[in-house]
């Protein structure tokens, strides 16, 4: 019972998924490379990165590995060859999700804690430099993760489908990559965007105490300051990029604590197994934050609904004119 409603869920979850990540990605990077929302080049070199990375998930995890696995289980994007290169772009593609969203929440906290250092390091050119630099390092890191699965079947003398090497949990030189790739991905981004949102709102708070204190001290009106509403509007923002972060990579961060420190094994594919319905619960919800990272930044600034806005109208327009 347990594989058939895990199963059937994925079925109607990822093609969801899809149909509503995939335009809504490449929406954001529209809208965003007009540069119309009102946003510095720095930050919109960051989200428009962080966008395309997401798209990328979507299209690697969601289409060509979810989805083609559900529905077109012999297609041959199934070939293990295939397979296991879709798998090593699949999880590069997460890396650069995460990390990206990594350095945009540095870029930000600098931002905001260090305004001599804002000038220098908050620019297009670093902004650049440094998502450049991420890029190349997370592919670095998962060049080696073609080479850790296997067939998980022979048909017809044709390797199908990806198996996790079983010497790769026993195998020192593999351990050892697990481990820091694990370290790098999730456990190193978990600390440092808690890390760097918690100084962030540590230093919004401290400087709205001393704000109000000036203002009482100056025996100024009591209304709406629009700087503590600015800042209080960041805090709020800052919690929910952490929040919503951590608890859609929980499971899978459970997950692969529970891959180093019990028996459990990733794709395992028994699907009547506790940790294999978790793993894939993970897998979900981790897709989920392809949708909702670019988002949590932007969907909020007025300008951007308005560019929305305005670039749903005219295919509407278009149509309308046609049809006169």
């Amino acid at each position: 019972m347990g594989q058939q409603v895990i199963i059937q869920i994925e079925n109607i979850y990822y093609p969801i998924l899809a149909i509503v990540g995939l335009p809504a990605n490449l929406v954001t990077i529209i809208i965003l490379s007009r540069g119309n929302c009102g946003l510095s080049k720095c930050i919109t070199r960051y989200l428009v990165s962080m966008a395309a990375a997401d798209l990328m998930v979507l299209v690697f995890e969601v289409v060509l590995y979810e989805i083609q696995d559900a529905y077109f289980p012999y297609s041959f994007l199934n070939y293990t060859p295939i397979c296991r290169l879709n798998l090593a772009l699949l999880f590069l593609s997460i890396d650069w999700s995460v990390w990206l969203t990594v350095a945009f929440t540095f870029d930000r906290f600098v931002a905001i804690c260090y305004q001599t250092l804002r000038t220098k390091y908050c620019t297009e050119k670093t902004a650049a430099m440094v998502i450049a630099v991420v890029c190349f390092l997370s592919t670095l890191q998962n060049v080696p993760i073609y080479f850790i699965y296997e067939p998980r079947e022979i048909i017809n003398n044709v390797p199908w489908s990806c198996y996790t090497k079983s010497n790769f949990y026993t195998f020192p030189i593999w351990v050892a990559f697990f481990w820091l790739d694990t370290i790098l991905t999730p456990f190193a981004p978990f600390a440092l965007i808690v890390l760097l949102n918690a100084l962030t709102i540590r230093h919004i708070v401290m400087a709205n105490k001393v704000r109000s204190g000036l203002r009482g001290n100056n025996n100024i009106d009591s209304g709406t300051d629009p700087e503590m509403e600015n800042r209080r509007k960041s805090i709020i923002l800052l919690l929910v990029i952490s929040g919503t972060f951590i608890l859609l990579w929980m499971v899978i961060f459970i997950c692969f604590i529970c891959v180093h420190f019990t028996d459990a094994r990733f794709l395992e594919a028994n699907y009547n197994d506790t940790f294999t319905i978790a793993e894939q619960s993970g897998y979900m919800l981790r897709c989920l934050s392809s949708c909702t990272n670019t988002f949590i930044y932007v969907v909020s600034q007025s300008k951007f609904r308005e560019e929305l806005k305005n670039v749903i109208k005219r295919p509407l327009h278009l149509i309308g004119n046609l049809i006169k």
